[in-house]
């Protein structure tokens, strides 16, 4: 989504910085944009790591004079399983990654914001941030934890009559690599002893490609986020939804909470497209 994001925001006339931990896809993505005539700037950046993400801020300084449009839209997949088999490196690598990363870019580039009075924070956030479905305990915790901080930092914004907007992205389904987010997957963050992989059983595997072909035939694409973000920034829309497959399972669980009953029952989120 990134990669379209800039596309999208350099095609409106705007100079773009992109920052991210796979430098080949920098590469790539900063060839593209020179090569339309576009402004760019690309910096390798692990979002979490917060003197890293301050030089991504510094980069935009020395180059446009500043940030007026902040996207922050990296994020991971990982932590899936029961709660009871998750270690603490599948907990840290998500948070460090999903939170941390919006943490660090809040405090690196929200001072500037806030000093020139103007601009826009779109921060990316998942309907995982709006329900809890299970067997995604790092990844849901992280996505709550982007809502909160995107609705704490529009209140904030908004009692101070500061003209800084804030958006919060909450997509469903959409055809990203995040399903292989292990790749970038710090060596010391990954499971201990080696890895042997065991020959994946017939059911499972039938499941698998069941899977993909949700995600095939549901999936969003990137471009089509991207031109909802560009919208909703030149609107200054708080809450942006990529579809409306989720609306139900979103409404269920603030009912429980407005009623005070247990927590809707969940299957798996892709599952959710076959209900």
């Amino acid at each position: 989504m990134g990669r379209s994001f800039a596309h999208r925001f350099a095609r409106a006339g705007m100079a773009v910085v992109i920052g991210d931990i796979e430098e080949p896809a920098l590469d790539v993505v900063v060839a593209e944009l020179t090569a339309d005539g576009h402004r760019v700037v690309g910096v390798p950046t692990d979002v979490s790591d917060e003197t890293s993400m301050h030089g991504l801020r510094d980069a935009a300084d020395q180059h446009f004079g500043g940030t007026h449009l902040l996207c922050l839209n990296a994020g991971v997949g990982g932590g899936n399983g029961s709660m009871d088999t998750l270690t603490t490196s599948d907990w840290a690598w998500t948070l460090n990654v999903n939170l941390w990363g919006i943490i660090h870019g809040i405090t690196a580039f929200l001072p500037g914001l806030r000093a020139r009075d103007e601009g826009h924070v779109v921060i990316t956030a998942s309907v995982a941030g709006l329900t809890s479905y299970p067997n995604m305990g790092p990844y849901n915790t992280t996505k709550h934890g982007a809502v909160a901080i995107a609705e704490t930092l529009f209140a904030e914004l908004r009692d101070a009559d500061s003209q800084v907007g804030v958006s919060c992205l909450c997509p469903g389904l959409v055809m990203t690599n995040i399903f292989t987010s292990d790749r970038n997957r710090p060596e010391g963050l990954r499971a201990p002893g080696p890895f042997i992989a065991d020959p994946i059983p017939e059911e499972d595997q039938a499941r698998i490609e069941a899977l993909i072909e949700v995600v095939t035939t549901h999936a969003q694409s990137p471009d089509a986020v991207a031109d909802l973000v560009h919208d909703a920034v030149l609107s200054r829309q708080f809450w942006i939804h990529t579809d409306d497959e989720f609306t139900t399972s979103i409404n269920e669980r603030l009912d429980s909470i407005r009623n005070r009953t247990d927590p809707p029952g969940r299957a798996g989120i892709l599952d959710q497209y076959e209900r």
